[in-house]
């Protein structure tokens, strides 16, 4: 099990006290928010891609290649990287040149987005968002298992005798999750690919990603990638923890009650019963999330939302502070759980050395 925070990376107004962020603060608050992830022992720091405000991470690359040289092993991602409204092409070159940059210890998060302002930006069509993902992912596969490429397709110039530079780190490209909340063509292509899915699964009833999830497993049997139960699952989750859980809950009532995302919505009390989000002690948190794996299945990968809503900085570095104490429980006892034949969270190394034990069986064939 890998054990996470992702990050949206919002500028949002402080409502306890009325400051907000400039970008510059949030940029760098980012930063020091994936040290700390990885100084209290978290296995993947991840940030979100978006081109309006309140946000700040329109260059994941650049935030992730910055990060990746001051820390040594934390895998550096992304909650979503748009695979609708960016150049295949140029995710390619990017994402290869950050995979040796950091030695491998880095993989993606293909996402549609649902900002529609976003794709006339970029040229692009939003009722073609489907359409896209399927053509543009297509693309980027070739353009990482082909030395050259010819393809031709109907959102893109054709590409003729092209190769994509850098090549992907010892031949081995990185590792690409799906992240979705409410289309099943994405389970279906993650699926297809025998990639990981992610049900970023922050907003909405259980049932909702449960039939999602269960989709996703059945169609990756289906391609022959092995048993559902070995399907590459994450899942979203969003805690805010302190000693005492009533401390917990009248801290972070008017970050609730304020948030752009689901202020002025249902009570804190019923969101956080419809939905994953955990205000309360670290037990409650360890408990909860434990839980997960009850109606999800054995899954590989748990990423936390905990930096948004106008949450100053100090406070975001105690809750991690707070989320390492339960850290090596929690990460012990998913491994406890899991089944011998579901596989691990996939690494680099592990692909290459996969891939290298494969090509011996070839030889030796």
């Amino acid at each position: 099990m890998q054990i996470g925070i992702f990050t949206v990376g919002d500028v949002t107004t402080d409502p306890t006290n009325g400051t907000t962020p400039t970008e510059h603060e949030r940029i760098k608050a980012t930063v020091e928010i994936a040290k700390k992830a990885e100084e209290v022992g978290l296995d993947v720091f991840a940030t979100g891609e978006h081109h309006n405000p309140p946000f700040v991470p329109s260059s994941p690359t650049t935030t992730l290649a910055y990060i990746g040289a001051q820390t040594e092993k934390i895998i550096l991602s992304t909650s979503t990287t748009l695979i609708t409204t960016n150049d295949p092409v140029k995710i390619a070159e990017d994402y290869a040149t950050l995979q040796h940059l950091v030695d491998g210890r880095m993989d993606l998060m293909l996402g549609r987005g649902n900002t529609a302002p976003v794709y006339p930006w970029f040229g692009k069509d939003i009722s073609k968002a489907v359409e896209l993902t399927i053509e543009n992912y297509q693309l980027l596969q070739k353009l990482w298992s082909e030395p050259v490429v010819n393809w031709e397709g109907k959102f893109r110039t054709p590409l003729q005798g092209y190769t994509s530079t850098p090549a992907p780190l010892d031949g081995v490209a990185p590792f690409v999750w799906h992240g979705s909340i409410r289309t099943p063509e994405v389970a279906e292509l993650a699926a297809f690919y025998g990639d990981g899915y992610f049900a970023n699964n922050i907003f909405w009833p259980k049932e909702h990603y449960i039939r999602l999830i269960n989709f996703y497993r059945q169609r990756y049997a289906h391609y022959g990638h092995g048993t559902p139960e070995q399907a590459i699952v994450g899942l979203g989750g969003q805690f805010f923890m302190r000693k005492n859980s009533q401390d917990a809950v009248n801290e972070f009532r008017p970050y609730f009650d304020n948030a752009p995302v689901y202020g002025h919505g249902p009570s804190m009390e019923d969101f956080t019963e419809q939905t994953p989000l955990t205000v309360g002690s670290p037990q409650q948190v360890l408990e909860r999330t434990l839980a997960f794996a009850d109606y999800f299945g054995d899954y590989q990968r748990q990423l936390f939302l905990v930096d948004h809503a106008g949450l100053p900085l100090k406070t975001v570095l105690e809750q991690l502070d707070l989320l390492g104490e339960i850290l090596p429980t929690m990460r012990a006892e998913f491994d406890a759980r899991r089944p011998a034949d579901v596989p691990d969270a996939p690494t680099h190394a592990a692909r290459v050395a996969a891939r290298d034990a494969a090509l011996s069986e070839e030889v030796t064939a």
